[in-house]
């Protein structure tokens, strides 16, 4: 038996991609999508013909323009997917709109009236949000709405107890970005699964969970090679990029062992992460205050590159 057979047997893998035939050949039980994602796949040529009829139905609509179409690119991804996948769906708000808890809840609504109409139910639908506090704020109206939320950009413990304390649904701890920052920052660059940051960050939320039994699913996520991926075996869901459920698929070795499942029980404490101590635990972490910024100014960079290609298609 291969890894990645191995994997699927401890966590729920899930392709971090929005290329249909990737998705076919790894069978994961879920995927995500983000904008870098949904940029790349937008220039597969199997996907023509979505931003052609995204394009057209913006221009029906009226105003909106470009920003709409690529809501409805999204989706009409997002439904091809579902098609193959068995489980959910991520797909995410303009991260333009990560400070404006009140626009991020109109553009989730949005997202879910147009999978609605292609006939997914919003069960099948994770809307992920940048774990700022107007994001977990705007995922906490969703969730009391029946709208699941996926919190994306996670890099602290605050970040986790403040979605925890929401009634988020799923959390995607990020590993090779802090890794990143920590091999930058250090000029370090023999880190292993055992002493990799990442590795041990989503360990510290995956325990702080378990062990107070919040519901909400940890998925680690941005890997940048298998060793990481195996020191999380046993956590909820990860997802994986085409390249390293590759190398998974292609290893018949033995699955590290992962994260333990014996976790002792704590009482789960009272509700007390307000906006100012939020913002001043996040402001005291360089990594995550550093790392968050940086990923919405990416996803923005890849946000505004897929309009400008929607805008070409015209």
């Amino acid at each position: 038996m291969n890894k990645l057979d191995q994997l699927k047997k401890r966590s729920l893998v899930v392709a971090d991609t929005g290329d249909i035939e990737a998705i076919r050949r790894y069978q994961p039980e879920d995927a995500t999508t983000n904008p870098s994602l949904l940029y790349k796949a937008a220039q597969l040529p199997q996907y023509e013909q979505h931003l052609k009829d995204s394009l057209a139905w913006a221009e029906q609509k009226g105003g909106g323009g470009i920003s709409l179409a690529s809501m409805k690119l999204a989706v009409a991804i997002g439904h091809e997917i579902l098609q193959i996948v068995p489980g959910v769906v991520s797909t995410e708000v303009d991260a333009r709109l990560s400070f404006d808890t009140a626009a991020s809840i109109d553009y989730a609504r949005q997202l879910i009236a147009l999978y609605e109409q292609a006939g997914i139910g919003r069960e099948r639908v994770l809307i992920k949000l940048a774990s700022t506090w107007e994001g977990i704020s705007a995922a906490s109206v969703l969730e009391h709405e029946g709208i699941h939320c996926n919190l994306t950009l996670l890099f602290s413990e605050s970040q986790a107890i403040a979605c925890a304390e929401a009634g988020v649904t799923l959390i995607s701890p990020f590993v090779g970005r802090i890794l990143d920052w920590y091999k930058a920052s250090t000029g370090r660059d023999d880190y292993t699964a055992n002493d990799d940051p990442g590795v041990l960050s989503v360990t510290s939320i995956y325990e702080y969970y378990k062990s107070r039994e919040y519901p909400t699913i940890v998925m680690g996520a941005s890997f940048r090679n298998t060793g990481e991926i195996e020191a999380l075996a046993g956590c909820d869901k990860l997802t994986i990029s085409p390249q390293l459920l590759q190398e998974l698929q292609d290893d018949t070795g033995t699955l590290a062992d992962g994260l333990s499942s014996d976790i002792a029980s704590q009482e789960r404490p009272a509700s007390t992460m307000q906006e100012p101590e939020f913002r001043y635990q996040l402001n005291a972490d360089a990594m995550a205050t550093e790392k968050l910024a940086e990923g919405i100014r990416n996803f923005v960079a890849d946000q505004l590159k897929l309009e400008a290609l929607l805008q070409q298609s015209r």
